[in-house]
């Protein structure tokens, strides 16, 4: 006799395809031009340090794993993108102790003690940036570019607070202080278009952060050109494309991307505008991985057959 009956399994039932590994490999090929342009920009030993972070992060996570015995899980990529990550968000002259502390502090105390990928509450990126530019006078002595001759020493948002603004042409092609990876926008748009094309990331968070920041910058600034400079200044368009969109820390829901965008712009500016720290990414997107949670939970959407 045939067995009618219904069997139930787990979502999701339709697979996109689409594994860890396969997304990790197209961030990695959106921060690529980012990266080269870091080197370019900063010279070789920018490689190094994204070389020391990368490997420092799968190390730790693979060592983690078989310590505790857990599923290995350093072949996923997800660990040499929260390296390159790091890397891209320090200074080229920090001290390499330093990148090593910072990258084993992301994945063992962020990553690997909550659980490991989709258990982290907070990005280990943006955690380890704050952990590290609250613990070492190093973050907050810019590197400045090699390729060109920078009698100041100023980064953009400096130059700004000072009343000055920086030329479009500097903060486009990245020729100006600051970490290796977030000076060149033109290499962050790229990465961005690539990852929209792909369909690892939606519009939502990366173009309502960086328009809040804009309008409320000008609001206060009363000049398009120096908001304009501020949304390309500091690590705004690397925050706002590659660290806010992380798929574990921020809402699902395309009105819960919205609002984590917004605050996140909000938190920005503010910081900026007030705060003792020139840069108010990291700190604004990780106040809002905390918010996360609630965010999710007022834009979800009613289950088919809920209760209401």
């Amino acid at each position: 006799m045939e067995n009618n009956m219904l069997h139930i399994s787990a979502s999701p039932h339709i697979h996109s395809g689409k594994s860890t590994a396969s997304i990790m490999r197209d961030v990695i090929i959106a921060l690529a031009p980012a990266s080269i342009a870091g080197a370019v920009i900063f010279g070789l030993r920018a490689l190094l340090i994204i070389a020391v972070c990368v490997a420092t992060c799968v190390v730790c996570e693979y060592f983690y794993n078989v310590i505790v015995k857990r599923y290995q899980s350093a072949g996923d990529l997800s660990a040499a993108v929260t390296g390159l990550l790091i890397a891209l968000n320090v200074p080229a002259n920090i001290p390499i102790w330093q990148c090593i502390v910072g990258s084993a502090f992301a994945i063992i105390l962020v990553k690997c003690v909550f659980g490991g990928i989709g258990c982290n509450l907070v990005n280990p990126a943006i955690t380890a940036r704050i952990f590290m530019l609250v613990s070492f006078g190093s973050m907050a002595t810019q590197a400045m570019p090699k390729i060109v001759d920078v009698t100041a020493g100023a980064t953009p948002l400096e130059l700004i607070a000072g009343g000055e603004t920086p030329a479009m042409k500097d903060l486009l092609l990245g020729t100006t202080g600051g970490a290796l990876g977030e000076t060149c926008a033109v290499a962050l748009i790229l990465g961005f278009i690539y990852l929209l094309a792909r369909r690892i990331i939606t519009w939502h968070i990366p173009v309502v952060f960086v328009a809040s920041v804009f309008v409320l910058s000008y609001l206060s600034e009363g000049s398009l050109e120096t908001a304009l400079a501020l949304v390309l200044s500091g690590g705004l368009l690397i925050g706002a494309i590659f660290m806010a969109t992380d798929y574990v820390t921020s809402p699902p829901t395309a009105w819960g991307k919205v609002l984590f965008g917004f605050g996140a712009g909000l938190l920005t500016f503010l910081i900026r505008k007030y705060g003792v720290y020139p840069e108010g990414v990291s700190f604004a997107i990780l106040f809002m991985n905390i918010l996360t949670p609630y965010i999710e939970r007022l834009t979800s959407h009613k289950i088919f057959g809920g209760v209401k």
